[in-house]
Formats: structure tokens, C-alpha cells, sequence
């Protein structure tokens, strides 16, 4: 279920406790506001003063609303009385962890978001990719596999005034593949305001429900890395790039595939020069 957030009326302290109740609508029905608002690390009052903001009497209110959308389920339950039982052991509890994020990825997958970020891929004349600190590994997978299939790609991995340098050559027939987990960096708010005046498509890949960035790109296809102040896994996102490769190499199948056989040969011919 999605809320139908004013994310515009929000103050920062409103869009975390707006993103938390969106990952986490089962849970929440079993919380008081003292939880929400630890688990959160803001005042008591700040929780209070969310219901209202977003158009509810009081968390009572709330939560009945949910529950007419919602089924309880056993495994919610459990779920709940277990995240207050000690740990696992490390491997089995970064398992668990990582079902979840796949589980939450899944829940709030769009089929028309990801036909359109696939066909914004195949169709464009070069795709640009944007990802800082954590998320450059995920543009390098993108860039390595996708240029196997003959696409332009190039990376947007200079920072501050130089990006501009960059941007003067992005045109109405690009796309920006751009990387924003927790929030967008001022060199992401620039290419998308960009973007607006320049006429190329953005495909943000992002692990918030509810930001102040909301709807700003033209493609928003979301992935689960956990809460702020939890380890943040990379297994979701990594997850939704194969897909978008894997659904890229299926357009045009044959062309790629002739693409994947041509490498094949090269590897083959000098595989005495340059043996793998």
C-alpha cells in the first residue's frame, strides 16, 4: 500500500517518520509513538505532531485507517516479537536481513517503471551514469555489462563545477542513470534540474519511498537498503541492475547476442596475448 504523502507540506524530521511508516506499515500498527520516536531518534512531540500534518486525527486514527487496508498477518506478528529477541549469529542474521531488502524491494516494484527505465536504456544514444561513494560499483556493473551490448555508455564521475563540462554534451536522446540512496548530492539535484531545460530522460535508483527528491526524475525505481542508521546493504540494488541487464540484452536479441559472439571470437583469437 503507498500513502498518498503531500511531501511538499513535510518538514525533514516528518519525511523520516513518512519514509519509515512506508517501509514499514505492518510493524508500525504495533508501535506506540515513543517507539516510532526512538527508533527514529526525535522528540515525542515531533511524532505527535506528524498525524496531523498528514491529515489524521492522532495515531489512533491512523492506524485504524491502515488496518483497513492492511491484514495483520502471523508473520507480521512474529516478525515483531522477534526483532526484540537477541540476534542470530552473524551470517544467518545478514541472511534474514538480506531476504528482507529483496522482499521490500519486491513489495514496491513498479512493472511500468522498470519497462520504461529499460526501454529509456535500449532506445537511447548514450547512457550517462551517475554514482557516488557506495553506489560506483553499481554504475561500473552497468557500464561493464551494457557496453558488451554496443551501447554508448560514459560515466558522470567528475565532482562540484567540472561536472558541468560533462553536461554541455547530454542531449535530448540521453539518459542519466543516476544513484541516490539516503539523499540526492547537489551534483544529482543539477542533472536533474538540468534535465528539465535540456529534454534527456532520468532514471533515479533509490532506496527512500518519501524524500523531498519524490518524483522529481522521470523514472524512479526503488530498492530496499535498510534504515538510516542500519548497515546498508547493497544486495537489493545490485539485484534490480541485473534485471535491468538482463531485460536490456532482451531487446533486440539478436544484435546483442551478435555483439556477446563477436567478444567471444576476440577472447578466442588473442587468447595468447591476453589470456584471461
Amino acid at each position: 500500500m503507498n500513502m498518498d504523502w503531500n511531501v511538499d507540506s513535510l518538514s525533514p524530521g516528518q519525511y523520516k517518520i513518512a519514509d519509515y511508516i512506508q517501509k514499514n506499515m505492518q510493524t508500525v500498527l504495533f508501535l506506540t509513538e515513543q517507539e516510532i520516536a526512538d527508533t527514529l531518534g526525535l522528540s515525542i512531540a515531533s511524532v505527535s505532531r506528524f498525524w496531523r500534518s498528514v491529515g489524521f486525527k492522532n495515531i489512533k486514527d491512523f492506524k485504524n485507517q491502515l488496518r483497513e487496508h492492511l491484514e495483520v498477518t502471523p508473520a507480521a506478528k512474529m516478525k515483531n516479537i522477534m526483532s526484540k529477541a537477541d540476534a542470530n549469529s552473524l551470517p544467518g542474521q545478514l541472511f534474514a536481513s538480506s531476504v528482507e531488502h529483496l522482499e521490500s524491494t519486491l513489495q514496491y516494484y513498479s512493472q511500468q517503471a522498470f519497462e520504461a527505465a529499460v526501454d529509456a536504456i535500449v532506445t537511447a544514444r548514450r547512457i550517462y551514469l551517475y554514482g557516488p561513494g557506495p553506489s560506483s560499483g553499481l554504475a561500473h556493473l552497468m557500464h561493464y555489462r551494457l557496453s558488451r551490448f554496443g551501447l554508448s555508455m560514459h560515466h558522470l564521475d567528475r565532482g562540484g563545477s567540472e561536472l558541468f563540462e560533462d553536461l554541455l554534451h547530454i542531449t535530448d536522446e540521453d539518459v542519466v542513470v543516476l544513484f541516490g540512496f539516503v539523499r540526492l548530492l547537489p551534483e544529482a539535484r543539477v542533472i536533474i534540474q538540468h534535465a528539465k531545460e535540456r529534454g534527456y530522460l532520468t532514471l533515479l535508483i533509490t532506496d527512500r519511498l518519501v524524500s523531498d527528491f519524490s518524483g522529481q526524475s522521470d523514472i524512479t525505481l526503488y530498492t530496499s537498503r535498510g534504515e538510516i542508521w542500519e548497515f546498508h546493504s547493497m544486495i537489493a540494488p545490485t539485484f534490480m541492475v541485473e534485471n535491468l541487464i538482463v531485460a536490456a540484452g532482451m531487446k533486440n536479441q539478436d544484435l546483442h547476442l551478435h555483439k556477446l559472439e563477436q567478444l567471444n571470437q576476440l577472447r578466442k583469437k588473442y587468447d595468447h596475448e591476453l589470456p584471461r
